[in-house]
């Protein structure tokens, strides 16, 4: 089994920024156990600006980019997956934000692991889930030549990778897939005129709308519907 891990750098964050810069760790299985194939990073032309506070993040800049550098889109990302070979499962820490950019055509439609939720389960003890908080506290040794700088594709896929193959040591891939499908638990309204509210006094119009919704966060959907069912039992 090959798990692909990704991570991506943008030109900011909402879904019109665009890929600048791709990070690649093929995790296989050898036998009993699990080893991370060299990372492999590409960068990808920008057609529009960067924005400040990404570049505050990745310290990617346009002179960090020439004319020969190709621009990132479906095609590209196809070609470059195709370049590694055939993978069984796509994987990222917080994969939401790989998933918006990603469209599952470019990979052949895999599924997903998400390292985070996938950590949450496994360690709810951890003082963080981030990446690089999960790495110190999981007392990773790393080759700093592979896992830094930290906020680069190639390094922090690498960083992702590890914890993946930490979490594999005692949860299988199956279970980490249905912990990444599960809905993520929302105690209050995460955007709107409800927002930060808890769900229990949203009126039931709002909720009814929601729960209509279909290019809303599935997330949030899913907590709408659940407190409607909610109500009708209590």
């Amino acid at each position: 089994m090959r798990l692909r891990v990704i991570d991506l750098e943008t030109t900011g964050g909402d879904r019109t920024s665009e890929i600048i810069e791709v990070g690649i760790v093929d995790v296989v299985q050898d036998g009993e156990g699990w080893s991370a194939r060299p990372p492999v990073s590409k960068l990808f032309r920008p057609r529009g600006e960067i924005s400040v506070h990404a570049m505050a993040v990745h310290h990617l800049t346009p002179e960090h980019f020439c004319d020969a550098d190709p621009h990132c889109d479906e095609y590209a990302l196809r070609a470059l997956f195709a370049e590694l070979g055939p993978a069984d499962v796509m994987v990222a820490h917080a994969a939401r934000f790989e998933r918006s950019f990603i469209a599952d055509t470019a990979h052949g439609g895999l599924p997903w692991i998400c390292t985070v939720r996938s950590s949450k389960q496994a360690w709810p003890e951890a003082p963080g889930h981030s990446n690089q908080v999960l790495r110190y506290w999981r007392g990773f040794r790393l080759d700093p030549a592979l896992a830094d700088p930290a906020h680069r594709a190639g390094p922090d896929a690498w960083v992702t990778a590890h914890i993946l193959m930490d979490l594999l040591q005692a949860h299988s891939v199956d279970e980490m897939l249905d912990w990444t499908r599960a809905p993520r638990e929302l105690s209050v309204v995460p955007f709107g005129k409800h927002r930060r509210k808890p769900w229990s006094v949203v009126p039931a119009d709002y909720l009814h709308w929601m729960a209509a919704q279909t290019d809303m966060d599935a997330d949030a959907v899913a907590a709408a519907r659940a407190e409607l069912e909610r109500r009708k039992v209590s």
